[in-house]
């Protein structure tokens, strides 16, 4: 389109490839919540404080991607597509990366440890969450090639299916959340009540990933309707 070839010659990246950069960089972010959680169940805390760092500087990265993008995101008819919508969806795909760093400073920070009757499930949990956005990610990725079709045609089903998918996997989440918090509840008098409190604060942030995650599918399928 000839509005996308103009933003690329004028600022050497196209905001659809902006955007893919930036939730490339939270995916990497995410992912390695599942390394914290496992370096917790085998109660190693410096392989903990290690992925907190890794998360912290993740999230930095992704922060700057993100401040990059907002300052050369032109207003007016430059843009293939709203600006505002694009900036909706960075905000959601910031919000993941915020989360999993706020996730990560809390467990290094108070040095976090799940009961073991549970630790295997909130992996798992932590899992299926950082697949949701995963698949976001490839949503995203096919924003180039919506833009280049006008969102018509094939590649507009093909997202369609994408997001169906999107939309599965974040009803995992949601199962295995109420399992966890089930089991948590269980044995929850047997613990100290201020660690309880801030599992069930954690087991929620989980969920809020998978939950950001299907939101940025969400935004896109917006941009099919429009």
């Amino acid at each position: 389109m000839a509005n996308k070839n103009y933003f690329s010659r004028m600022f050497g990246s196209s905001p659809d490839k902006s955007l893919q950069k930036h939730m490339q960089k939270v995916q990497e972010c995410a992912g390695h919540l599942v390394v914290l959680f496992e370096s917790m169940k085998a109660n190693d805390a410096d392989a903990v404080e290690a992925a907190q760092q890794k998360i912290a500087l993740l999230e930095g990265e992704a922060d700057t991607l993100k401040i990059a993008m907002r300052m050369h995101l032109p207003q007016g008819l430059l843009l293939p597509v709203n600006r505002s919508d694009l900036l909706d969806v960075l905000r959601q795909q910031d919000a993941i990366a915020n989360k999993a760093k706020d996730i990560a400073g809390l467990i290094e920070g108070r040095g976090m440890r799940f009961p073991d009757a549970m630790a295997a499930d909130v992996i798992v949990y932590a899992a299926r969450c950082v697949d949701a956005v995963e698949q976001a990610q490839k949503i995203v990725n096919e924003l180039d090639e919506l833009i280049e079709t006008g969102f018509k045609g094939i590649e507009v089903s093909k997202v369609e299916k994408m997001l169906v998918e999107l939309d599965e996997i974040e009803s995992d989440t949601d199962r295995i959340q109420v399992k966890i918090r089930s089991e948590l509840f269980k044995i929850e008098k047997d613990l100290p009540p201020i660690d309880v409190m801030f599992m069930y604060k954690i087991i929620e942030w989980i969920g809020d990933i998978a939950d950001h995650a299907e939101t940025v599918g969400s935004r896109l399928q917006l941009m099919l309707a429009k």
